[in-house]
């Protein structure tokens, strides 16, 4: 009995509520490949001998910072650099990068001593974003010179992207509860270099059965093993409780290199309980679990999809009700000041200037609701920005800022604040394409509170059907309760009876991240982390439960004939 209490104590320590590979799993990296392509020619007597600087940007501070060099390349105008640069990625940060280029003429590391052949900027995104991941830009800095080319090309690295599915059963457990059977579970460790365990999945619980049998589950193989097939997995079993302290049955030591074998006789395990083994003569074990299938796939990634092809498109929604104030107030959130932008106008560059780099034609549907539009007065909830019913699409980030200062000159703020026509004006786009060549993000920008909360569940709804998300960004100091329920990350929204099928909302108020130094740069990279950190699994949770897997990728650009690299 007093093993029993024990067994108890010792299980409450172990089993908890956990997220498996939380905080474990670093961020995504990209490798990045560099060529340049007729290249200024400083040499005399030969060609350049090119070295290429990298410099990146950090999102608080504009300071250029040196993140590496090549290796130089002798006498060529055509380098194909060997050296690779891996950066961390993220879809949420819009990553500055800075390209030099160089002609060495001396051992020296100080660049100041060798000729300036060019630079270009882009961001991460932009690399990533381009078709197959292969950007090429013309290099510049140096006037009234052309400077040639450079093709910058990215890869992510295969982190292990492996995930495993399994089930197991079980035979002939030990009997804990008193007036039934056993209540049991299992739960999952992994085992650390250090020799600790750190536990990885935990089963449902089956309800008074000493021959339970688990559903399958999914787990990545690099939160089973961390990419050692031959490290030990533990695994034990506990009779459930309801105040928690649940009953220790026992526990077994598989590895994954075994549990990759199937349904054998390797994958039968003895469950043993060490404290009944020492105190019971005849003891011999506590039940046996047995696994019943097996298999790995590759899961896919965001970057996958970006590469294969998949476009993302971004339509902006603004709000021009009247409790945003007059325009011409500064006390308005519509407030026009010239010497700096308002919320709205910042929310809106924010969030386009990272999504821009997913779009190759540049061009987005800029719409208004809840104004009174000229001639007639007639209230509208989707008008175009431009006052272009046939072509509401506006050129770029700065075409999109510039159709909707003009609105504010022309429109009459009114209302009510209504969602679901927008939302449902962007579902009618994305229910056209559903075979994850196209992804549409709407970012609707509002004060507050919402007038059609009925209609914009509906049209939520429907809408987690489709290959979209949808963005809401609230402005202002209103009460933005209606918006966190529209959110659905705590309870999934419903409409009618009918549960979202996936999660595609997110919702942040823009005053929790204003800068209280009243640094705008900061406020929108702090903003612009939060919104966009969903998208990337709200697409692939879309493109999974369409089973549509990325287009191949074209083939591979292919450098020309690599003359002889100094290894300086």
């Amino acid at each position: 009995m007093e093993g029993d209490v024990m067994d108890k104590v010792e299980a409450t320590a172990t089993v908890c509520d956990f997220d498996p590979i939380s905080g474990s799993i670093p961020a995504t990296k990209v490798e990045i490949t560099v060529s340049c392509r007729n290249l200024l020619d400083r040499d005399t007597f030969s060609k350049s001998d090119p070295l290429l600087v990298l410099y990146t940007q950090g999102a608080e501070c504009k300071q250029w910072r040196e993140f590496g060099r090549t290796e130089v390349i002798d006498n060529t105008l055509n380098p194909d650099f060997i050296r690779k640069y891996i950066l961390d990625y993220f879809f949420e940060e819009k990553q500055n990068l800075r390209f030099d280029v160089y002609d060495i003429d001396s051992k020296s590391p100080d660049l100041a001593k060798h000729d300036f052949l060019g630079q270009v900027h882009c961001t991460l995104g932009e690399i990533v974003g381009s078709p197959a991941s292969r950007l090429e830009k013309p290099l510049g800095g140096i006037p009234g010179k052309k400077c040639g080319t450079i093709i910058l090309s990215a890869e992510e690295l295969g982190n292990c992207r492996d995930y495993a599915t399994m089930q197991f059963c079980a035979n002939k457990l030990d009997k804990k509860d008193f007036f039934g059977k056993s209540d049991p579970f299992m739960v999952f460790y992994r085992s650390n270099e250090d020799g600790t365990f750190t536990i990885c999945h935990k089963t449902e619980v089956m309800k008074n059965t000493l021959h339970p049998v688990w559903q399958p589950f999914s787990i990545p193989v690099r939160a089973l093993c961390n990419g050692d097939y031959e490290r030990a997995i533990k695994a034990e079993v506990y009779d459930w409780d309801r105040d928690g302290s649940h009953d220790f049955i026992g526990e077994f030591t598989t590895s994954y290199k075994t549990l990759c074998r199937g349904q054998n006789q390797l994958n039968v395990h003895e469950v043993v309980n060490a404290k009944k083994k020492i105190k019971k003569k005849r003891y011999i074990n506590s039940g046996t679990v047995s696994l019943l299938s097996f298999n790995v796939e590759s899961e896919h990634t965001f970057l996958d999809y970006i590469k294969g092809g998949t476009q993302i498109h971004f339509t902006v929604a603004i709000d021009f009700t009247a409790s945003n104030g007059n325009p011409s107030q500064s006390t308005s959130l519509h407030y026009m000041n010239p010497y700096q932008m308002n919320a709205y106008a910042m929310a809106l560059k924010a969030v386009g200037e990272i999504i821009q780099d997913y779009d190759s034609d540049k061009m987005f549907p800029a719409l208004g609701f809840g104004a009174k539009l000229p001639p007639d007065g007639r209230v509208s909830h989707e008008f175009p920005l431009n006052g272009n019913i046939e072509n509401p699409y506006c050129n770029g980030m700065q075409g999109i800022l510039d159709a909707y200062h003009q609105s504010l000159k022309t429109v009459q703020l009114y209302g009510p604040t209504n969602f679901a026509p927008v939302v449902n004006h962007v579902a009618s786009y994305a229910a056209a394409v559903q075979d994850g060549s196209q992804y549409f993000v709407l970012l609707i920008i509002t004060d507050g509170v919402i007038s059609d909360m009925a209609q914009t569940k509906e049209a939520i709804v429907n809408a987690a059907k489709l290959p979209m998300s949808i963005i809401i960004v609230g402005v202002g100091q209103a009460e933005f309760d209606a918006m966190v329920e529209l959110d659905g990350d705590d309870i999934r929204i419903s409409s009618r009876g009918k549960l979202a099928e996936r999660d595609i909302v997110q919702f942040v108020p823009f005053r929790d991240y204003m800068d209280r130094t009243g640094n705008h740069v900061l406020s929108m990279a702090r903003l612009v982390k939060d919104v966009l950190a969903e998208i990337p699994d709200q697409l692939i949770s879309y493109m999974k439960s369409r089973a549509i897997k990325p287009n191949p990728v074209p083939p591979p650009y292919s450098p020309v004939d690599q003359p002889q690299t100094n290894p300086v």
